[in-house]
C-alpha cells in the first residue's frame, strides 16, 4: 500500500480535510479537490486505501475492515493536528466517510460525499447483477468480474482520453479493466453496514452527485437525503458521470467543497469564541430568575 499524502494549508492548526478515493482507484481522482482546497488554507489528507495501489491480488486478499482501518487511521492523524475535521469521499469513500462520521462523531464534525455508492443502479452495470446481489460468499463473488463502465465514469471525452492514456501509461496495474466480484461484495457489506447507522448521523452532510451517473444511480443520493440524521445539501450535476471530482464540472465541486468547509469552520469557530462569554455571563448571575 502507498502511504497518505497530506497537504498543508495556511490554516493548518484549525482546519483539516479528509478525502478517502473510491475502490480501485487512488488519491489521484480526488486530487483535484484536495489541492483546491488546499490553496484556500485548508490542510487535506487523502489516505491511500489497503489493498490498492497494488497488484489485484493485493486488492483481494482485503476486506471493507481494511479500507475502513486505512481511513480511521487518516482521521486521527488527522485529528491530533486540526481543531475541525470535514470528511470526504468518492463512491465507497464516500461510504466510509459515513461509517466514521457514525463511529466518530467527536471527531467529524461534517461530511461530503461525491457519487456516494450504497448499491449499483446506473445504466452501465452488468447484466447479471441481479444474480449476484444473491452471492454472500466471496470465494464464489470472486468467479464474477465487473467491468469498467465503457465511459470510466467521465463524461467529458478529453478528460477522458487524457486519463486512460496516463493510465496505460503507468501500466496493466494501474489501468485494471474490470473489478473482481469478492471486492465487489466487500463495497456490499460495507454499505449494509453503514445504512444501519444511517439515522444516528446528524453532522451536516453535503452531497454531489451526477444525474447521469453511469455506475451508482441518482436514487443513492435521494436515499441519503431521506434517511440521514442531521441537515443534507443534495447538488445534482447535469454534465457529469460517475466521477464528479475529475469530469466536466470538478469546478463545481470544489466551489461547492470550498464553500461548505468555510461554512463549517465559520459556525464551530463562532461556537467556540461564544462559551467563554456565556460562562462569564453566568458566573456573574446574569442569568439568576428575577422575582415577580
Amino acid at each position: 500500500m502507498q502511504s497518505s499524502e497530506l497537504k498543508l494549508g495556511s490554516k493548518s492548526g484549525r482546519v483539516g480535510v479528509l478525502l478517502i478515493h473510491g475502490l480501485c482507484g487512488s488519491p489521484s481522482e480526488i486530487r483535484f479537490v484536495a489541492n483546491g482546497l488546499t490553496r484556500n488554507g485548508y490542510t487535506v489528507l487523502t489516505p491511500h486505501l489497503a489493498g490498492h495501489g497494488g497488484t489485484e491480488a493485493d486488492l483481494m486478499a482485503t476486506t471493507w475492515q481494511d479500507w475502513y482501518a486505512s481511513a480511521e487511521k487518516g482521521l486521527e492523524e488527522l485529528s491530533a493536528t486540526c481543531e475541525t475535521v470535514i470528511v470526504g469521499g468518492l463512491s465507497t469513500g464516500a461510504v466510509l466517510s459515513l461509517m466514521l462520521a457514525a463511529r466518530h462523531p467527536d471527531k467529524v464534525h461534517a461530511v461530503a460525499l461525491y457519487s456516494p455508492t450504497l448499491w449499483l443502479s446506473g445504466r452501465q452495470i452488468p447484466w447479471y447483477l441481479p444474480l449476484f446481489r444473491m452471492i454472500d460468499s466471496k470465494w464464489v463473488a470472486n468467479m464474477f468480474r465487473f467491468p469498467v463502465p465503457i465511459h470510466v465514469g467521465i463524461k467529458d471525452k478529453r478528460i477522458r482520453d487524457f486519463i486512460t492514456s496516463a493510465m496505460a501509461s503507468e501500466g496493466s496495474k494501474m489501468a485494471p479493466s474490470s473489478t473482481p466480484g469478492g471486492a465487489v461484495l466487500e463495497r456490499r457489506r460495507l454499505a449494509k453496514e453503514v445504512m444501519k447507522d444511517l439515522g444516528s448521523i446528524t453532522q451536516p452532510v453535503l452531497i454531489l452527485h451526477a444525474r447521469e451517473d453511469d455506475y451508482a444511480g441518482l436514487d443513492n443520493a435521494a436515499y441519503l437525503q431521506r434517511e440521514l440524521g442531521g441537515p443534507v445539501d443534495l447538488v445534482v450535476l447535469e454534465d457529469s458521470y460517475h466521477m464528479v471530482t475529475v469530469d466536466r464540472q470538478r469546478h463545481v465541486v470544489l466551489d461547492r467543497t470550498t464553500a461548505f468547509v468555510s461554512r463549517i469552520a465559520g459556525s464551530i469557530a463562532d461556537t467556540i469564541r461564544t462559551k467563554p462569554a456565556v460562562a462569564q455571563l453566568r458566573g456573574a448571575g446574569s442569568f439568576a430568575p428575577v422575582a415577580a
